[in-house]
């Protein structure tokens, strides 16, 4: 393989927390060196003084196939990544049918091969994710699951959980909650509030993410699973969650990029590309959680892609279908937080890219000797209008259409061969 050496970086490492000017070096697939020397023979990338970081690791994509190809497939899925700096997508089981079998899981892996990214796949926790049922847990980690989840439908069925909670702790494997109690969450499409009663929205209170949170956290304790909880969203949830890792339980936590840099109030009147689940929170419950990422109480930043076609959009408010595409505005997203000053560079990278690769135990998201080169390289100040008909995405399902966005992805990098290249 070609080798290619990477002049004139701004290198954004989030395992040494450093953004610093510099050269890096690969070879075969992998990092080489940081070393100046330009290698005999090398194919020397001049960055421009770019910022040149590691791969995002998104954690929690939804792939329309089986099922739903009609809303995303693995290659536009693949080509949205690549264009949005997005090196691995962790792909979610709520796919129809429920990716709850070897069978299923062998199915999307073959068909994942399309993409031009890595994509590994979650298996559902219990079978058609009904919550009632474990799925065969020990199988389908052997066909390649990274972790078990079921989404966004939450179990009344504790028992049930907890035999399941049980299974994967003797087998070492990542449970991945929705916190949120169902009772209480189940019809709402906002949290409730003065702006959701003026709206005459169904909303849901914060106090039912800190239950659902809580009671996932119970039985970790009792079974001792490794638990991550895939969006706090609420400050009401917070010191929950600060206490499990203080008293040692092996729980982690994600948020996404949009409860990081949207509130209630950008639904205005009704506009349902701004409907997602959890729903939109207040704009003091979004600037504790951006603290909680600043100070590691969450761990993980995710896209939380999920596709969504035209008719499934242009309906009632509460009768919409939650949530939108992000693969390829979840940098732009991002660069928000940093240039108002709330997360540097490294950091940002830290909850995008390091954090959930090391949960998942992946060797990507970090720019350390040996490790794959997945890189990225990207303008953070490059301003533009977002399109979301230039979107790759099949699906246009975006917040942000007609926003004035910052930073923009310039190529990317997947095991050292291009894969994305922005046009001049």
């Amino acid at each position: 393989m070609t080798t290619l050496h990477f002049a004139n970086a701004r290198l954004i490492d989030p395992e040494a927390g450093t953004d610093v000017p510099g050269t890096l070096t690969v070879k075969g697939g992998a990092i080489l060196s940081r070393d100046e020397k330009v290698p005999k023979g090398a194919v020397v990338v001049d960055c421009g003084g770019k910022c040149l970081a590691p791969g995002i690791v998104d954690w929690g994509v939804k792939i329309g196939e089986p099922g739903e190809r009609h809303r995303e497939s693995f290659r536009s899925a693949g080509l949205a990544a690549a264009a949005g700096g997005v090196t691995t997508i962790i792909a979610r089981p709520d796919t129809n049918p429920a990716i709850d079998t070897p069978e299923t899981l062998e199915f999307v892996t073959r068909r994942a091969s399309e993409a031009p990214v890595r994509i590994r796949h979650m298996a559902a926790l219990t079978k058609a994710r009904d919550g009632r049922e474990m799925t065969e847990i020990g199988f389908l980690r052997d066909a390649g699951a990274i972790a078990f989840s079921d989404v966004f439908r939450v179990s009344t069925e504790a028992k049930a959980i907890t035999r399941a909670m049980a299974y994967a702790k003797s087998l070492g494997a990542l449970v991945v909650g929705h916190p949120q109690d169902p009772g209480l969450s189940s019809g709402a499409s906002a949290t409730s509030g003065k702006f959701a009663s003026l709206r005459g929205i169904p909303a849901v209170s914060p106090m039912a993410e800190r239950m659902g949170l809580e009671r996932d956290l119970a039985l970790v304790e009792m079974t001792g699973v490794r638990y991550h909880a895939d969006q706090i969203t609420t400050a009401r949830a917070l010191p929950a969650l600060a206490r499990a890792k203080a008293t040692g339980l092996d729980v982690t936590a994600g948020t996404s990029i949009h409860h990081l840099t949207l509130n209630e109030f950008d639904v205005g009147d009704y506009r349902t590309f701004f409907k997602f689940t959890p729903p939109l929170r207040s704009e003091q419950d979004r600037l504790a959680i951006v603290a909680a990422v600043a100070d590691g109480t969450i761990d993980v930043i995710s896209s939380l892609h999920t596709p969504a076609d035209e008719e499934s959009k242009r309906l009632p408010f509460e009768d919409a279908a939650a949530g939108a595409v992000a693969l390829e505005t979840f940098l732009p997203a991002a660069m928000r937080l940093y240039h108002a000053g709330h997360l540097d560079l490294p950091a940002l990278f830290r909850a995008m890219a390091l954090n959930p690769a090391n949960r998942l135990g992946l060797p990507q998201g970090r720019l350390a000797l040996k490790a794959p080169a997945d890189l990225i390289l990207f303008d953070p100040d490059a301003p533009f209008l977002l399109d979301r008909f230039k979107l790759r995405s099949k699906s246009k399902n975006t917040p942000f259409d007609g926003a004035r966005m910052e930073g923009k992805v310039l190529a990317t990098w997947v095991g050292g061969a291009q894969v994305f290249a922005a046009e001049e």
